[in-house]
């Protein structure tokens, strides 16, 4: 039998065989109609979401984070996890392991804290960008008002309800006041007096890890069941700042962080008054008068210069009001005032409130009373 083809089939057919080669097997199909290519289509964005455990997802973004993959992994895998259980298709078409860049701020870099990268990575895959940009900045305020472990996860340490029960000690409270990995580790270490490199750093860092992956489980749910509603109040120092540094100006700034993470509550001038001499040791006094309304004040002494946060929480460990934020101070006694209202500019309401003060390895609190 003639197998020869004539110069006008060959051509015909050789573009066809060309173009297989160069978009790939799965193309082909796909230009010839070959149903193979549907068994191997990946599920079109956005991915299906169902409502899970929150507190199953702390668990296993605690345990997650002690794998060995870090942060980032831990607390995408919390989530993702559950959806491979309850929603196979698509779920187990994407494995876990895509994170792992993100521990340490990104291979180590320090920047996007890996807690956030992961849930952020999600929450991307199951909305349109116009709802996840909404949940996620949402979730990256909260990270930086937030007390971190929360009392929830320190909880579960002591009792033993996380799977990796290496460090079962309540760890120190700090917010992180920015949602980079840098400063909100650094941050931590001051107030904790442990190093970066300890277990407690990071049994703290793996708290935190499923901390997050329990508030973006949480959103996302009420996102699904249409109740979400943000949580996150900008601190008016924000509005302050972008008033000289927004866009359209010459000194301007791209960005939603918390100014006072690097420039202090007041980077201009200070409303802070030096009162004393330099003092023999550390110290947070009473509140001056307490009970109060509208204003008190608050008297603290440092032995020697060096970086201090002073900061109003609420009875649930929510921070209120930023009133020094990691600003340099020399050594001697300062008295600062509070206002009675939180960083959005707005009255407080009336009730027990804590003053906190960080200043070197030092930390001390003083309870206030707002009364109406």
């Amino acid at each position: 039998m003639d197998q020869s083809i004539t110069r006008k089939e060959f051509l015909r057919n050789g573009t066809k065989v060309a173009a297989g080669a160069a978009l790939g097997v799965g193309t082909l199909h796909m230009l010839t109609g070959s149903p193979a290519h549907a068994d191997k289509m990946v599920t079109p964005w956005p991915w299906p979401y169902q409502a899970l455990d929150v507190e199953a997802a702390r668990i296993a973004g605690h345990d997650a984070y002690w794998e060995g993959k870090g942060c980032s992994y831990g607390a995408f895998h919390a989530i993702a996890s559950q959806l491979r259980t309850v929603l196979p298709d698509p779920w187990n078409q994407l494995p876990s392991e895509i994170m792992i860049y993100g521990h340490g701020g990104g291979a180590g870099w320090g920047a996007t804290c890996g807690a956030l990268n992961g849930p952020a990575a999600l929450i991307s895959l199951v909305l349109l960008k116009a709802r996840s940009d909404v949940l996620i900045s949402d979730m990256y305020g909260w990270y930086t008002q937030t007390l971190f472990p929360t009392d929830i996860s320190n909880q579960y340490a002591v009792n033993h309800v996380f799977h990796d029960n290496r460090c079962d000690i309540i760890l120190p409270q700090n917010a992180a006041g920015s949602p980079l990995c840098h400063p909100s580790v650094t941050e931590w270490c001051k107030v904790a007096n442990y190093t970066s490199d300890a277990l407690q750093r990071k049994e703290r860092c793996a708290r935190i890890t499923g901390d997050v992956a329990a508030f973006a489980a949480q959103i996302l749910n009420e996102e699904r069941g249409g109740t979400f509603v943000p949580r996150y109040v900008a601190p008016s120092i924000i509005g302050v700042c972008m008033s000289c540094h927004g866009a359209g100006l010459t000194n301007r700034v791209a960005a939603k962080m918390e100014c006072t993470q690097c420039h202090g509550t007041n980077p201009h001038q200070t409303a802070v008054q030096h009162v004393g001499d330099p003092a023999p040791t550390y110290k947070l006094g009473q509140n001056y008068p307490n009970p109060f309304n509208p204003a008190t004040n608050i008297e603290f002494s440092i032995p020697e210069a060096g970086a201090v946060t002073l900061a109003v929480y609420d009875v649930h460990g929510r921070l209120v009001k930023n009133i020094i934020a990691n600003e340099t101070y020399s050594s001697g006694t300062f008295k600062a005032q509070w206002d009675g209202t939180n960083d959005a500019g707005m009255r407080a309401a009336s009730g027990i409130y804590f003053a906190r003060l960080t200043a070197g390895t030092f930390s001390a609190v003083q309870k206030m009373n707002l009364v109406k």
